[in-house]
């Protein structure tokens, strides 16, 4: 699957699915699923979830509104409440959620990979730095709210997760891919998705990787290095600095604090400094700002950042969702899986022929 960025709109809307619905996007996602895992193997299911067009397409076949916010969460929790009767037997788990019960994804790792048998640490890392990164790494002005962390037996996994934007009332989606993942902070991205390009600190851009290694190296040094370059940054002069860092309230003693902790760890990267307690936007910020006066490495600013359609919506749009075919479809699916009486290649056969008949009609 080739890698992917762009654009798509998601503007920020209130209200939850319907019980009706959510109970069918559920059952229906549990089928499409385990009939993908059966046909392609759960390597591929990972693969489909971190490709924004095809969760975005999943989103729509599931009944849901097709270009709103809600696409995300509703879908994540729906893919995650329909594993939980099948996850052992598919070998696919799903951590984390919305709002609070995002933070419960690194013990529910945990507690997937202890009955697993496998180590958990790998996989709660994954987890805790991808957040990490588009909350703290990425400052594009969308504060994530929303993180799930879909993991195979095998150890392969992806993240969905979502920010928002007070300013716009829009959203911006962030997916993760394992087997891309080359580094946590050099390009990891499978796909950021949102409404628009803007101003963006982005340091996990390649070409930020002198930025990554001047912050590292600073951080290492005593508070007053950082906080005396910084202290000359208002003579610089620089408009375009009032959007990319605006309320710099950055020599605070809490800063000061910060910068003692990073000293006495000495972190020798910027993935370590990253994942150190305490490090967020601001001090992240701060020794971008002040690596560029001491070492000359100015951050670039690139914004990372799609789009589908399908099978009606909660909102009436493109139409109503009609719930016998929904039933339907869900019946097709379920017993497409366990109807024994047919050999399971000739019911693929089958699916591919129909497809291929709807595509030329």
């Amino acid at each position: 699957m080739a890698r992917h960025t762009g654009y798509a709109s998601l503007p920020l809307h209130s209200g939850r699915a319907p019980a009706w619905l959510f109970g069918r996007m559920v059952r229906l996602s549990r089928e499409i699923l385990v009939y993908v895992a059966a046909e392609y193997g759960t390597r591929e299911i990972v693969r489909r979830l971190s490709d924004p067009f095809w969760f975005q397409a999943f989103g729509c076949v599931l009944g849901f509104d097709w270009h709103s916010s809600g696409v995300t969460t509703t879908v994540c929790g729906a893919v995650k409440e329909g594993l939980k009767d099948v996850d052992r037997e598919m070998g696919l788990y799903a951590a984390g959620g919305k709002g609070r019960t995002s933070r419960k994804a690194p013990l529910e790792i945990a507690g997937a990979c202890e009955r697993l048998g496998r180590d958990a640490v790998p996989l709660v890392y994954a987890s805790r730095t991808a957040a990490k990164v588009d909350s703290a790494a990425v400052q594009d002005g969308y504060q994530l709210y929303h993180h799930v962390f879909f993991f195979t037996a095998a150890g392969e996994w992806c993240v969905v997760q979502q920010g928002m934007s007070d300013a716009t009332r829009m959203a911006r989606r962030y997916h993760w891919l394992s087997e891309h993942v080359a580094s946590f902070v050099d390009e990891p991205h499978e796909a950021v998705c949102c409404d628009a390009r803007g101003e963006t600190l982005n340091l996990v851009a390649h070409e930020n990787d002198p930025v990554r290694r001047a912050s590292a190296e600073l951080a290492a040094q005593p508070p007053n290095v950082t906080l005396n370059a910084l202290a000359k940054v208002p003579e610089l002069r620089m408009p375009r600095r009032h959007e990319l860092f605006p309320e710099i309230d950055v020599a605070t003693p809490y800063l000061e604090k910060i910068l003692l902790k990073t000293y006495e760890r000495a972190p020798e990267d910027f993935e370590t400094l990253l994942g150190l307690p305490g490090v967020g936007p601001k001090t992240l910020r701060a020794l971008a700002l002040a690596s560029e006066l001491v070492h000359g490495t100015p951050a670039a600013m690139r914004d990372p950042a799609r789009y589908a359609f399908a099978h009606g919506g909660k909102d009436g749009i493109p139409f109503p969702v009609d719930r016998e075919t929904y039933d339907k479809t869900i019946d097709v699916f379920s017993a497409a899986l366990n109807r024994s009486a047919i050999d399971r290649s000739e019911r693929v056969r089958a699916f591919r022929r129909l497809a291929s008949f709807r595509t030329a009609t």
